[in-house]
């Protein structure tokens, strides 16, 4: 098993992960990271007004360095 850091990317601000996660996998690590960020985006569209879009990822290092990205990119767009 290896530690595993999952750093926030909201826009253009970057949240670094201090502690880590140790995980046996990368399936585990995909799993970790979508879970994460689904959880983050919903708390995120909940503060949206009116028409916008929005990015976010977390990226995933190791202590060797990057090791995945995992993206969700939304658009509200009103009609009326």
């Amino acid at each position: 098993m290896a530690i595993y850091y999952f750093d926030l990317r909201d826009g253009d601000e970057i949240v670094p992960d201090e502690e880590g996660v140790e995980l046996r996998d990368l399936l585990a690590v995909q799993e970790e990271a979508a879970r994460a960020l689904a959880g983050l985006s919903w708390d995120s569209v909940q503060n949206f007004k009116g028409a916008q879009s929005h990015r976010m990822s977390i990226e995933v290092r190791d202590t060797h360095g990057p090791v995945m990205q995992v993206r969700f990119v939304f658009d509200i767009t009103r009609r009326q």
